[in-house]
């Protein structure tokens, strides 16, 4: 029997739980945003970040 792999869903989290994650106020991300520093998805009012850029932009931020 062959296990195929199932395509993974890119972890989404919201200006929440990214504000927890980097350990920042919601609203200094906001501030990054607008100054495109950062960036999401924003669906309807919502913003989402996918857990997989913000490492990769935490890891290029720091060179």
């Amino acid at each position: 029997m062959i296990k195929t792999r199932k395509k993974r869903i890119p972890r989404l989290m919201t200006i929440n739980e990214l504000s927890e994650y980097l350990g920042l106020q919601k609203q200094t991300i906001y501030n990054w945003l607008h100054q495109k520093k950062i960036s999401g998805l924003k669906i309807g009012k919502v913003w989402r970040f996918d857990r997989q850029y913000i490492d990769e932009w935490l890891k290029n931020s720091m060179k």
